[in-house]
């Protein structure tokens, strides 16, 4: 014979109400879904002190339309299994740790040439 036991379910705990007057929208409102999302996609690519130091040095201003053509060649990188990337988004070259999501450096079109890039596994072209 097989004795059951019966275990009573977890207590139902109420959330926690914001303060009076305050709602929990209220921390975005203000702000589009569009730039919620731009907030969350930033967080996604980290450029390292050396890749800034290009930028600064060469100054190379990423725009909106980069930035977004630059995060979508990353995922799609990562999504065929690299590890490094080169990826060229109009005359920029910036090369990409995936793994980490990090750019290490940044090119411009004027210094592209005659350039040889090492340890990367693949190539992006957005």
């Amino acid at each position: 014979m097989t004795d059951k036991i019966f275990v009573p379910p977890a207590p139902i705990r109420p959330i926690d109400k914001p303060a009076s007057g305050q709602s929990q929208v209220s921390k975005t409102q203000g702000k589009s879904f569009k730039d919620i999302l731009a907030d969350e996609i930033g967080k996604g690519l980290k450029f390292s002190a050396h890749a800034k130091a290009r930028l600064e040095a060469r100054n190379i201003k990423l725009t909106e339309s980069q930035l977004n053509r630059i995060y979508s060649g990353v995922d799609k990188a990562a999504s065929k299994g690299a590890r490094e990337s080169l990826v060229l988004v109009d005359n920029l070259a910036l090369v990409v740790s995936i793994k980490n999501r990090t750019v290490i450096t940044a090119v411009d079109d004027k210094n592209i040439k005659e350039n040889v890039f090492t340890n990367i596994d693949s190539a992006v072209v957005m």
